[in-house]
C-alpha cells in the first residue's frame, strides 16, 4: 500500500475518532455527576476484587503509563530507528515533541471539562486532578501507538510478537486505572479516542509530506 492511501485512510481515522471522542467529551460535560451503567458496573466490580497482590501489580504497571519512562523508551526508539547519529536524534527528538504536544492538549480538555473522579474512599492508588480524559491511559496509548509506528518505519519486517505486546501494555495501563478505582471506564474510552485522533492525525501529517513521487521522465 502505497503512502498516498495510507495518509488517506489516516485521516479518515483521525476524522472519526474526533468526532467519538467529542460526542462522548459533550456527554461527559452534559452529565458530569451520573457516569453510564457501564462506568457503574466496572468501578463496583474493581472495588470489590482487588486481592493484595493484583493491587500490587497493578499499582506497578499503572506507574509505567506516566512520568520519565515513556520518554526513555521514546528516545530509546529514536534511536533505533536512526541509520546515522543525525537521524537517531532527530527522531528522538520528534518522538518526544509528539507525546509531550499531544500530553499539553490532553491536559488542556481536562481542565475544560473538569469531571470529578469516583469517590475517594474506593481509590486503591494516589491520584490527581481531574477525571476526563485520564492521564495514564491517554500517555500509555500515545507511547504505544509511538513505538509501533517506529517498528513500521524501522523496516518492512516487523515483529507481531513485539506489536502485539506493546499495543496490550498501552490498553492494560489504561485499563489499571479504572481497576484501581481512579478513573471512570469512559475516562478511559475517551482517552483511547483521544490518542487515536491525534496519532492518526499526526500519521496523516508525516505521510502527507513524503507521499511516493512519480519517477522522472527517462
Amino acid at each position: 500500500m502505497n503512502r498516498a492511501r495510507l495518509a488517506h485512510r489516516a485521516g479518515w481515522l483521525a476524522l472519526a475518532a474526533t468526532v467519538l471522542f467529542i460526542l462522548l467529551t459533550l456527554w461527559v460535560v452534559r452529565t458530569p455527576d451520573h457516569p453510564l451503567p457501564a462506568d457503574v458496573t466496572l468501578h463496583r466490580w474493581s472495588v470489590e476484587h482487588r486481592p493484595a497482590l493484583a493491587s500490587a501489580l497493578t499499582r506497578v504497571l499503572t506507574s509505567t503509563g506516566t512520568g520519565f519512562l515513556p520518554y526513555v523508551l521514546l528516545v530509546l526508539a529514536g534511536f533505533y530507528a536512526g541509520h546515522t547519529t543525525r537521524q537517531r536524534a532527530f527522531t528522538a527528538a520528534a518522538l518526544l515533541l509528539c507525546l509531550g504536544a499531544g500530553q499539553t492538549l490532553r491536559y488542556a480538555i481536562m481542565m475544560l471539562v473538569a469531571r470529578p473522579r469516583p469517590a475517594a474512599a474506593d481509590w486503591a492508588t494516589h491520584a490527581a486532578g481531574w477525571s476526563f480524559p485520564s492521564g495514564h491511559a491517554s500517555t500509555g496509548a500515545m507511547t504505544a501507538g509511538l513505538l509501533i509506528a517506529v517498528l513500521f518505519l524501522r523496516g518492512p519486517r516487523v515483529s507481531r510478537a513485539a506489536v502485539t505486546g506493546i499495543a496490550v501494555w498501552g490498553a492494560a495501563v489504561g485499563l489499571t486505572r479504572v481497576y484501581l478505582g481512579v478513573h471512570w471506564f469512559t475516562d478511559v474510552i475517551g482517552s483511547w479516542l483521544f490518542a487515536t485522533a491525534w496519532l492518526s492525525l499526526l500519521a496523516f501529517a508525516y505521510l502527507s509530506r513524503t507521499r511516493d513521487r512519480p519517477a522522472a521522465d527517462g
